[in-house]
């Protein structure tokens, strides 16, 4: 609105309020000495956010001396007029302080108004009296300067209400990142300082990266961070909506007759596999369909007729690793692959096999020997430490988080279970009970998990438990679960902090909130048993004995969707948008028809399978479509399911667009 268009509708609304009064003559309303203070041009944030607005307060303090200098007729007011300021009740004094000094604290703007009346009730002591008609003109100007105040609110100026006008642009940035994103909306709509404010960029970069988008980003990398983080929150949704209608697509490793599946590993970039015939093959999930590379194994197993089975393999960002039946372990490159980086063997079976997710360290058990190995700064592998345990070694973890540090490995061994220290001479018992054994074995930053079996008199205690133990401390933080069955697997890592899924032998599913140590959900799952299973803050991935890999809803505990395939499943992995499941055939040597010969159906139904799943918003291309829609018409032989079409349908254009799983 324009001065002049503002001074006129002013104008008119205090005409209209004094003509009511009918024993009062209409008066032309005065210049305020409040004024009204225009709208701001576009300038910068700060600038827009420093501007200089006059203090009501001090406007106030000089007409106040001025008022005093020259005689006001405030001060010779009489018994009404003492009556009006003297007796006027304390929320009317508290409305008039906030009015008179919205830029400046509470508590200064109530004594400095204590003050006021009290200076006032002095000088109207000294005065004799005063008229009525000076008391009716007292009221009359002060409605009208409470007029001039809430015109000159609703021209919303650019003084920031409940802010001191001294507040620096970056302490209010300050105060601003501890609100959410529906109260820095709401700010925004306070006035155009607050929107300024709200819509700093490096509070909504802060936001993005506290919920784990851009993790590796900087603040320069986008110019609008509150629309990166939107469209953030969008994909997110529609990941979501996929998992759940199960939209996406769905990749199945393609290797050669003759080979069965013996173990699978899995990160966030690599999936790393190991068969019966002694080979090792690397994929990269980003190019899943293209030929994975063969991992040379080290020259005394290749020498060997017939070579020996892939035990165990291992994969992290950076190193893959695989053991071998006679006793070898290899670590390679995911970089480069090829020849191995490391190489050692024992002399007897390994029995179990870990490695650090996130540094080059890699751990094993061969029987009751336990080795530690390590890559120093330069990449050179040597032996951090070797020790003898009193058992055998059944399960064996290594510590994540531990980058700066030396590697820290947890295992089993009969009742018992151990934590290695390189630092340390002998490995540290943590639990040991006698005759209550144990079954598995988890561990993440700050914890360490597993189950236990009870026998005998303890099973009238609960049945089996989890026992979790604290890193730190050493010593038990929680106990959790009460079932008759064996606990099977449990996952601690890659899912809230806070949360604990477990599968069990009675067919259920179980996720344990560590905090409180109580049950969150339990689902009838597998009618095998679970073999495998991981969780985040809305669903759980379980795979059964039977070859299911289920996902469910965690608040409900409903089943959302299921897929089949033989053999039972031993590896489940997901990330926000991709699943990986392994089903791995427990009998390496199928008896009857020879899988080594071109027996299609005999090698289909022994070799085991790994399957990618893809739920991202860009899973509609021709390379996520199942390799049996992309199926060739001029090819014959059959093994990859390519079968011979009648009409090819496949050749047509746009024939291919987004695959449901």
């Amino acid at each position: 609105m324009a001065d002049d268009e503002l001074a006129a509708f002013r104008d008119r609304w205090k005409q209209e309020i004094t003509s009511k009064k009918e024993e009062q003559r209409v008066v032309s309303a005065p210049n305020s000495p409040w004024g009204v203070t225009g709208l701001s041009g576009q300038g910068d944030s700060k600038n827009r956010y420093f501007e200089d607005v006059k203090s009501p307060i001090k406007e106030r303090n000089e007409a106040c001396c001025s008022s005093q200098s020259h005689g006001c007729p405030e001060v010779e007011d009489g018994g009404e007029g003492k009556s009006a300021s003297e007796f006027e009740p304390e929320y009317v004094s508290l409305a008039r302080s906030l009015l008179d000094g919205r830029t400046s604290p509470l508590l200064d703007r109530i004594q400095e108004e204590r003050s006021r009346r009290k200076r006032q009730h002095h000088s109207m002591t000294a005065v004799c009296s005063s008229s009525p008609k000076q008391a009716q003109r007292k009221v009359k100007r002060d409605q009208e300067k409470l007029l001039d105040q809430l015109i000159q609110d609703l021209n919303e100026v650019n003084d920031i209400p409940f802010f001191d006008i001294e507040l620096p642009y970056e302490l209010a940035l300050k105060i601003f990142q501890y609100l959410n994103c529906t109260e820095l909306g709401r700010c925004a709509q306070v006035s155009r300082a607050w929107r300024v404010l709200a819509e700093d960029s490096a509070l909504w970069f802060r936001m993005c990266v506290g919920e784990g988008y851009h993790q590796d980003a900087s603040m320069s990398d986008s110019p609008c961070w509150k629309s990166t983080l939107r469209d953030c929150r969008n994909s997110a949704k529609t990941v979501r909506s996929n998992w759940k209608n199960r939209v996406g697509s769905i990749s199945q490793l393609q290797f050669e007759l003759g080979k069965v599946l013996c173990d699978v590993s899995s990160c966030d970039k690599h999936v790393v596999a190991g068969y019966t015939s002694g080979d090792v093959r690397l994929w990269h999930t980003l190019h899943w369909d293209l030929s994975a590379s063969y991992l040379k194994t080290n020259s005394l197993s290749v020498n060997t007729n017939p070579r020996p089975h892939v035990l165990h393999v291992q994969v992290n960002g950076s190193v893959a690793a695989a053991s071998y039946e006679d006793g070898c372990v290899d670590v390679w490159s995911t970089e480069t692959g090829g020849e191995p980086l490391h190489h050692y063997q024992t002399a007897r079976r390994i029995q179990a096999l870990a490695l650090s997710p996130d540094t080059p360290a890699l751990g094993s058990a061969a029987e009751s020997e336990v080795r530690l190995d390590g890559a120093d700064d330069r990449g050179y592998w040597r032996t951090l430490c070797q020790v003898q345990l009193p058992k055998t070694v059944e399960s064996l973890v290594l510590v994540p988080g531990r980058v700066e540090r030396c590697p820290l490995a947890a295992m089993t061994a009969g009742e018992a279970v151990y934590l290695l220290d390189p630092l340390e001479e002998q490995p540290r018992i943590l639990h040991a009970v006698y005759g209550h054994p144990v079954t598995c074995l988890e561990a993440s930053e700050s914890h360490v998990a597993f189950g236990v079996k009870r026998t005998g008199w303890a099973m009238h205690d609960g049945g089996n438990k989890i026992h979790v133990y604290s890193l730190e401390t050493g010593k038990l933080a929680v106990c959790v679960g009460n079932s008759p069955g064996d606990f099977t697997c449990i996952k601690l890592r890659d899912g809230p902090p806070h949360l604990l899924v477990c599968g069990n032998k009675d067919r259920r599913v179980r996720v344990f909130d560590l905090r409180v140590g109580s049950s969150v959900a339990s689902v009838y799952a597998h009618h095998l048993g679970v073999t495998s299973v991981q969780a985040d803050d809305w669903k759980i991935v379980s795979g059964g004995g039977e070859g299911l890999v289920c996902v469910w809803e965690m608040r409900t505990g409903a089943k959302l969707w299921e897929m089949h395939n033989r053999h039972p499943v031993r590896h489940v992995r997901f990330n926000t948008s991709t699943l990986v499941t392994a089903n791995i055939p427990d009998d390496k040597s199928p008896r009857g028809a020879c899988i080594t010969d071109d027996d299609l159906t005999a090698h289909r139904r022994h070799r085991g399978v790994i399957c990618h799943y893809d739920f991202s918003e860009d899973a509609v291309a021709q390379d996520h479509i199942l390799p049996i829609c992309r199926s060739d018409y001029t090819e014959s032989h059959g093994y990859n399911y390519n079968i011979s079409l009648t009409v090819p349908y496949d050749r047509l254009s746009g024939s291919h667009g987004a695959s449901g799983v």
